[in-house]
């Protein structure tokens, strides 16, 4: 989408703009992967998908620190190809899987907690059923897009 060479007082940081949805970016910094919230200066002025995102250097006083990984809303996980699938919103590290195959479940329930980037994220399924299907386990590294859990009406 775009890629920039930021410099902030005596640092140079390399930022390639990954994808932008709503508010949101996901940027590459240094060859780290950062999911990001943006606010446009100007009113009105919102980033259209294929535009590359306003970067802004932080103040200087303030060290540069990423914002945390997004988690996807528990209504609707993104790109899912079957409702009751709990994808990974990014690659990370499986912390625990707090499912078994049987389980009964209720939307919103956390089934798997993942840590992406130093943090940890709560995986919550998206409707409520039986656990059809644990496809990861404790110590699983997976990737975006991955499915973790599969839940049937």
């Amino acid at each position: 989408m775009g890629r920039y060479r930021l410099t902030i007082g005596d640092k140079t940081f390399e930022v390639e703009v990954l994808g932008v949805q709503g508010e949101q970016a996901r940027v590459l910094v240094n060859g780290r992967t950062y999911e990001v919230k943006y606010q446009p200066l100007t009113p009105g002025a919102a980033l259209a998908p294929s535009a590359p995102a306003r970067v802004t250097p932080p103040r200087p006083a303030a060290p540069a620190r990423p914002a945390p990984p997004v988690s996807p809303p528990p209504e609707k996980p993104a790109a899912a190809a079957e409702p009751g699938e709990v994808m990974a919103p990014m690659p990370g590290c499986i912390l625990d899987v707090l499912v078994k195959v049987g389980d009964r479940v209720q939307a919103g329930d956390t089934v798997v907690k993942l840590e992406a980037m130093k943090m940890e994220n709560d995986l919550q399924t998206p409707i409520a059923g039986v656990v059809k299907e644990v496809r990861v386990s404790k110590g699983d590294n997976v990737s975006v897009g991955e499915v973790l859990v599969a839940v049937s009406a």
